[in-house]
């Protein structure tokens, strides 16, 4: 099988520090909700008696569940601005955040008013919601809209989520486009702030139409336009360590794709059994005109899948994603610490971050110490530091702490800190890094579970 060598001539040169743009978005986001409000609140001449309550509270929630619904769909867009410069691990925190918001909006909706409509013309509820859902225009879609936007929340609950494949969980994930589509005409058509208003009405089409045009280009044409325009296709499989495999795709002047060390791809191999998941997956080596490279480790039914691809093999990919690159550094001097297959991304900021750098490597064994002798080569390449932290000969785990990390490194507090590596491994490195004395702007993690 042949070897590529991944490597580049030298690092490049030093990046400035960019600010993330989270908290203007936050900002306009919460102001997008606080002018939702204000609608209402402008539309709402006078409250009067139980059965007002609820009917103006039903409408002011499912105002905020409409807008919601809009926020939903727009960080699922895989927009550029937010995937490359806030992260992708932190726009599907916020994505999580609101679809929790969006459900719960929902309930209120649907609850107050239908509750509010009951009490006004003194009837029961059961007969009320039958009223409404077949009588009331545009109800039908809304009402099938509402069942695939609660079981979307359903399977998107951890619990449940621990419990379906990702391939059956990503597909129901899909619907939510339908959802909001069926969900989007009983607004206009019953909603009392947009009859007769047509500034609001045409601010509302324009929210809606703005977050679909987003969508068709980022996560359709766009990639179209690139896998047409690259035509990338698998060149060569290696095993790295137990379980771990390299894959080298090759395409046409990959250069033009902007990607830089630590960002990652979602990769769809056009294989039996794989075509129909896409999997996000980081470059494990810096990018080059003609060749990428990613390390996966077997940790499911696509992963294991990687090792049996064969040269020639299409592949169809979206990104360049993820903010964990040089752009976050503030200094000439960076730590990596890495676990397991975490290594992947920080073993191509470790041959291209310019300045002084130091990797730390966590893993069960040697023998588990995916592409080590690429960071040795690296290391003695660079004039840089690697250090290892190995189960011990009975298997206790090798903590670090704010004191072992200080003992390695004494400089610490002048440094860049870049980790990866699983949830619970990351967290108890940032809570060891914040006791050593890191301010949280030297701190830079993605987390894999995206």
């Amino acid at each position: 099988m042949t070897t590529v060598d991944m490597r580049r001539a030298a690092p490049p040169l030093p990046g400035t520090a960019r600010r993330s743009p989270a908290g203007p978005l936050l900002a306009v986001l919460w102001a997008g909700a606080a002018a939702v409000f204000a609608l209402w609140w402008s539309d709402t001449a006078s409250v009067v008696g139980a059965a007002g309550w609820l009917t103006g509270a039903g409408r002011l929630s499912g105002l905020l569940c409409g807008y919601a619904c809009a926020v939903l769909v727009g960080l699922m867009a895989r927009v550029p601005l937010l995937e490359n410069r806030v992260g992708s691990d932190r726009v599907s925190r916020w994505h999580a955040m609101a679809g929790r918001y969006t459900v719960c909006l929902l309930v209120a909706h649907v609850a107050l008013i239908l509750a509010g409509y009951a009490a006004q013309d003194r009837a029961s509820l059961w007969h009320e919601t039958v009223t409404v859902v077949l009588d009331y225009p545009d109800m039908l879609k809304a009402t099938a809209g509402t069942v695939i936007l609660f079981a979307v929340g359903i399977t998107s609950a951890r619990a449940a989520r621990r419990r379906v494949r990702h391939e059956f969980w990503y597909y129901v994930h899909l619907l939510t486009y339908a959802a909001v589509f069926l969900s989007f005409f009983h607004q206009v058509s019953l909603g009392d702030q947009f009859n007769g208003e047509p500034v609001a009405t045409a601010a509302w089409y324009a929210l809606y139409l703005g977050v679909a045009a987003l969508v068709i280009w980022f996560r359709v044409l766009a990639p179209v336009r690139l896998n047409r325009r690259h035509r990338l296709r698998v060149d060569s499989v290696q095993q790295e360590a137990p379980g771990v495999f390299s894959v080298v795709v090759r395409g046409r002047d990959l250069d033009r794709l902007g990607a830089r060390p630590g960002q990652f791809f979602r990769w769809r191999f056009l294989a039996s059994g794989m075509a129909w998941t896409s999997t996000p997956y980081s470059l494990s080596a810096p990018p080059r005109p003609d060749l990428l490279r990613i390390t996966v480790k077997a940790l499911g039914d696509h992963s294991a899948a990687v090792s049996l691809l064969r040269p020639g093999t299409r592949v169809w990919v979206e990104g360049p994603y993820g903010a964990l690159t040089a752009e976050r550094a503030t200094g000439h001097r960076s730590l990596l610490i890495a676990a397991g297959v975490g290594i992947t991304p920080l073993r191509a900021l470790f041959e291209t971050l310019p300045g002084e750098v130091t990797l730390l490597y966590r893993a069960r064994s040697a023998a588990d110490l995916a592409l080590g002798g690429e960071l040795e080569a690296i290391a003695r390449w660079r004039g840089a530091r690697v250090l290892y932290a190995l189960n011990g000969p009975r298997g206790e785990r090798p903590h670090i702490t704010a004191e072992s990390l200080h003992s390695n490194i004494p400089d610490l507090p002048g440094h860049d800190v870049y980790i990866c590596g699983p949830h619970a491994f990351a967290q108890d490195v940032y809570q060891a890094l914040r006791a050593a004395g890191l301010p949280d702007r030297r701190i830079h993690h993605e987390s894999f579970e995206l």
